[in-house]
């Protein structure tokens, strides 16, 4: 049976630009070409669990701008129940500005709108759909207390929590030791735990201190050299898949939803871990978040051919 998974998080339009590099202060470059993509960590996260075979359901708020119904209407194409997804009469949507470099490397600008008015009582409103879950995927592009619900109504019903944490803006939730799978990258880890997070042993380093605040596993993301995890069986590298990257943004994304859905399916973590850098290499290898996310066939392939 497919996993099912609830995601709270933000919704996004995304500005996408390709350009030589980004401008100095004062300097005006010209991007090759502008295009716009629906995005936002919740979304992408949605959209690539739906691809990979589980039943999904968003938890989010976008403006009565002409983004918000067009984004709402691509969830649904995906396949993602969007009940739950609160059409803001008040605010803008969401928005991300993307600079991609001739790398695949990007620099994101994000204004989150609607996103900021996602409430606690929506959370509540979605609380049977939780509490049936077999996992609730969760971002910080939403109202701390939101998050902080979500968590809360997922102890109350013994739901597993995964937990993205991005983009950290200063404070963070509460409840943050109630996640059961804790997935920062790098520069998250960083600002978690006070260590400079470069690569595996400090990664492990990293995750041994969030075990401490009481989350069961970790799993730092290191990009294309893997990925860290710690648990209560010890620390591992999990190693990545080489490819040649096209764009970056929505790889982090397509890693945790990855994770999530593998996870949930009945997948150990090091399987769920192993599927999930497949998922995150492929997303690589695709200009914008949502149009590289892969279907479950495409990683089934990536994976048979290594």
């Amino acid at each position: 049976m497919s996993p099912r998974l609830v995601v709270l998080g933000n919704i996004n339009i995304d500005f996408v630009l390709r350009a030589e590099r980004m401008p100095a202060p004062g300097e005006n470059l010209l991007a090759d070409e502008l295009r716009f993509i629906p995005g936002g960590k919740a979304a992408n996260q949605a959209v690539a669990a739906a691809r990979l075979g589980a039943q999904v359901a968003a938890i989010g708020r976008v403006g009565r701008d002409p983004f918000g119904p067009q984004l709402v209407a691509n969830l649904e194409r995906e396949g993602v129940d969007v009940t739950h997804v609160v059409l803001d009469q008040e605010a803008t949507t969401g928005a991300a500005f993307v600079v991609v470099s001739p790398s695949g490397q990007n620099s994101i600008l994000s204004a989150l709108g609607a996103n900021l008015r996602c409430s606690p009582e929506q959370v509540d409103g979605a609380e049977e759909l939780i509490s049936a879950a077999d996992c609730l995927l969760v971002q910080l592009g939403v109202p701390l207390q939101t998050v902080d619900r979500g968590l809360e109504l997922a102890r109350r019903h013994d739901t597993p929590v995964a937990l993205d944490p991005t983009p950290i803006r200063g404070d963070l939730p509460a409840r943050l030791g109630e996640a059961t799978i804790l997935t920062p990258n790098e520069s998250e880890a960083t600002h978690l735990t006070g260590i400079p997070v470069r690569d595996a042993p400090s990664a492990a380093a990293a995750g041994r201190i969030l075990r401490e605040r009481g989350i069961a596993i970790v799993v730092v993301k290191l990009g294309a050299a893997g990925a860290v995890i710690v648990d209560q069986q010890g620390e591992r590298v999990v190693p990545g898949f080489p490819v040649e990257p096209v764009d970056t943004t929505g790889a982090g994304d397509a890693f945790a939803a990855g994770l999530a859905a593998a996870w949930a399916s009945g997948q150990t973590v090091d399987e769920a871990a192993r599927y999930a850098s497949a998922v995150g290499a492929l997303a690589c290898t695709v200009l914008g978040a949502q149009p590289s996310l892969p279907t479950a066939e495409a990683v089934r392939v990536f994976l048979a051919e290594r």
